[in-house]
């Protein structure tokens, strides 16, 4: 399918999305999967398309953005969090905390947050900022409605106490909900949150760019108090965290200098 640079900068006039920054190869295989799934075989057409449907234009943003997401994903990393990130965090800032979910998809993270806290803090102090680029997934995480699988791995006591069953699909305790505050943010174009102790961004920026992904540690260390911590995904690694003024804590989490 030819015209994917002018759709690129098609996409970019109208969401501020920049096609650049992502992998080509994959990229573009989604985006003419979405095509051909709504019957029509040019860029040109599926813009004309996304501009004048709305429905049509959050189907994109939404298969855009990869929302592979679930509770407590990789626990022996929570546990790491739960035993020696937190209680530092705490001895160092009080507990008072500023914490980012970034691309926090459909909210299974930054309610894990609040619910791995809660063990430290009492629950009313707790406040997690968490942000995505996509608003379908925000609306779903404000709704708190997930499968079976989505809380497989969280821990049996906050299953009974924050979830009830509704049918196969449970819902997350308002007590839960009142902590996380979510708002859209665009990872490569939209300044960042200052100030934050502890930023989590987990399994997204496998998708990106070297150039982007270097951009976007970068930021996130001057988001970053001194001593703030950034939690990565098990898919991810950072190579020169030397060269970006962090130094390794554990496997996934590395310390602002």
């Amino acid at each position: 399918m030819d015209g994917y640079e002018d759709f690129k900068k098609d996409i970019w006039g109208l969401t501020k999305i920049d096609l650049n920054s992502y992998k080509e190869k994959q990229m573009k295989r989604r985006i003419e999967t979405l095509i051909t799934k709504n019957h029509i075989n040019s860029y040109k057409d599926y813009v004309a398309l996304i501009k004048k449907d709305k429905d049509k234009f959050e189907q994109f943003v939404n298969f855009l953005t990869i929302n592979v997401s679930e509770f407590y994903r990789n626990p022996e990393q929570w546990v790491i969090l739960d035993r020696e990130v937190f209680p530092d965090l705490i001895k160092k800032f009080g507990k008072n905390l500023k914490i980012w979910s970034a691309a926090c998809s459909t909210g299974d993270e930054p309610y894990s947050l609040v619910m791995a806290l809660s063990k430290h803090i009492p629950i009313k102090q707790i406040k997690i900022i968490a942000t995505d680029i996509d608003k379908q997934v925000l609306d779903k995480a404000r709704m708190g409605l997930y499968n079976e699988k989505s809380i497989a791995a969280v821990p049996p006591e906050f299953k009974k106490k924050y979830f009830t069953q509704i049918g196969s699909s449970y819902q997350i305790s308002d007590e839960i909900k009142r902590q996380v505050e979510f708002k859209e943010h665009n990872l490569l174009k939209d300044p960042y949150i200052t100030g934050c102790n502890l930023i989590v961004c987990r399994n997204v920026l496998i998708y990106f760019t070297e150039d982007a992904k270097e951009e976007i540690y970068q930021k996130f260390n001057s988001a970053l108090v001194s001593q703030g911590i950034l939690f990565i995904g098990s898919t991810e690694q950072i190579m020169n965290y030397k060269d970006l003024n962090y130094q390794r804590m554990q496997s996934f989490f590395f310390q602002k200098n």
